[in-house]
């Protein structure tokens, strides 16, 4: 854990990484400086596949990117999960998980997070209950709300389109495993998660902010083209919380995507292949794998309108540019908001200018080891 990290942050008696300063959530805006640089940044990564590379290899990155992140100093590193999506290997994230705690020694491990409706509390709670004993003082438990999103994939997953309805009783549920609250089954105990101290996120999605409230645990949120939606639900949140076991104050971690480059040009070229597979999946129903940006460059002329509006949508919203512009975007969003923490969950095709992004990004928010000249086994730009 970097050393602003760990300012920034309080440590339980059992290692689990709990709020900061209450005072933190409220600050002076005018130390608009001194937010960015005393902010905890972590990465998301989906395991996004690219064309002509095989899904394999997408997870292998997964591992290669957390171990850099490691090395940056970077707070935390999550992982996320999808079913039956092209474009996305990372289906099994408590799995992938153990992979990079594994592979790491320092930095955060957790899950971006684990779809509730899709799994049963109790099997939840022992998949995080190993992973904490595995890893003391290291392991994550963030958990969403979404369910597949065809029926197809739905019944093989043995939920329907309405689960998520009862997502606040699965984590009612989840949480007393670890408490030895009350739930469904009081003659049932999750071996080995009870009395363990997981730091629970709930990833914001709809009513997601209200339930993280009501349930007393983090929130995660993003979706940074809607900021006034966004603060209105953080501030909810804030207003609403009721303190649990788990958290004894709020916290609130702002996501999204951020690509740092030498120009703006080369900035948003590290934008273009997500946006296009988004743009593509709301057209043709496939996520596809991630393009080479000028492939996709190549193509802007001719696309249809619908499809064109759908593509400048996607690429809306993000923080790009220079050290200099992600430095003033990352500001004045993280003053806005009073965010705790920031989780950035870029995706491109080119992996070492990826790479090179988080690099800069760790100098521009002033991380631990931000220097970081030599990239071993870690892969480059693909052909």
């Amino acid at each position: 854990m970097s050393t602003r990290s760990s300012r920034a942050t309080q440590t339980t008696e059992d290692g689990a990484a709990g709020p900061g300063d209450p005072s933190g959530a409220s600050g002076d805006s005018s130390d608009r400086t001194g937010r960015l640089h005393t902010t905890p940044f972590s990465l998301l990564d989906r395991s996004r596949t690219r064309q002509g590379h095989p899904e394999a290899e997408a997870l292998r990155d997964t591992v290669a990117l957390a171990q850099h992140a490691e090395a940056l100093g970077y707070h935390r590193f999550w992982v996320s999960e999808h079913h039956s999506v092209p474009g996305v290997a990372g289906s099994a994230p408590t799995v992938l998980a153990a992979a990079v705690a594994a592979a790491t020694s320092r930095i955060r491990v957790g899950t971006g997070g684990v779809m509730l409706p899709n799994h049963r509390p109790l099997v939840v709670a022992e998949q995080f209950g190993v992973l904490a004993s595995l890893f003391p003082g290291r392991i994550d438990m963030g958990l969403g709300r979404s369910v597949g999103f065809t029926d197809g994939i739905r019944r093989a997953l043995g939920t329907d389109k309405d689960a998520a309805d009862s997502f606040a009783a699965q984590l009612a549920e989840l949480t007393a495993y670890f408490t030895d609250g009350p739930r469904p089954h009081p003659q049932v105990h999750a071996r080995p998660a009870e009395g363990l101290r997981v730091p629970a996120f709930v990833l914001a999605t709809g009513a997601g902010a209200d339930i993280a409230a009501r349930a007393g645990l983090a929130l995660v949120i993003g979706d940074l083209r809607g900021r006034e939606a966004m603060r209105a639900a953080i501030d909810r949140y804030r207003a609403a919380f009721e303190p649990s076991p788990l958290w004894p104050r709020p916290y609130v971690i702002v996501s999204g995507t951020v690509a740092v480059a030498e120009t703006r040009e080369r900035a948003r070229d590290l934008l273009l292949p997500e946006a296009w597979s988004m743009a593509y999946s709301r057209t043709h129903g496939v996520f596809p794998p991630l393009e080479p940006a000028e492939s996709i460059s190549a193509r802007e002329p001719s696309l249809p309108p619908k499809q064109r509006d759908l593509y400048t949508s996607a690429l809306t919203g993000h923080i790009h540019g220079t050290e200099a512009d992600v430095a003033a975007q990352l500001d004045t969003l993280l003053t806005e908001t009073a965010a705790d923490e920031f989780l950035v969950t870029t995706s491109t095709y080119d992996r070492a200018g990826l790479l090179e992004s988080y690099e800069r990004l760790a100098r521009v928010v002033g991380v631990a080891g931000a220097e970081l000249p030599e990239r071993a086994g870690i892969p480059g730009r693909a052909s």
